[in-house]
């Protein structure tokens, strides 16, 4: 059963993190990175990601040490 869990949760976090294009912008965002042009929009569009990585990977691995403390008790 955990197996299963930790798996669905890796393909989860893959398929979030995985896709080349990706297009994290809300639409007061887009009309502001549409007026800037193509290079800031897709800084504007990789900072976000960024900043949206980050407390998903502190999410895991505080999940891993979960799982994994879990583990050694039983």
């Amino acid at each position: 059963m955990k197996k299963r869990v930790l798996v669905y949760c890796l393909i989860a976090c893959f398929s979030i993190v995985l896709p080349v294009v990706a297009e994290a912008q809300c639409s007061i965002c887009t009309k502001t990175a549409q007026q800037l042009g193509e290079k800031p929009a897709q800084g504007l569009n990789s900072g976000i990601l960024y900043l949206a990585f980050t407390p998903m990977l502190l999410i895991g691995y505080i999940s891993y040490k979960w799982w994994q403390n879990n583990k050694q008790q039983q």
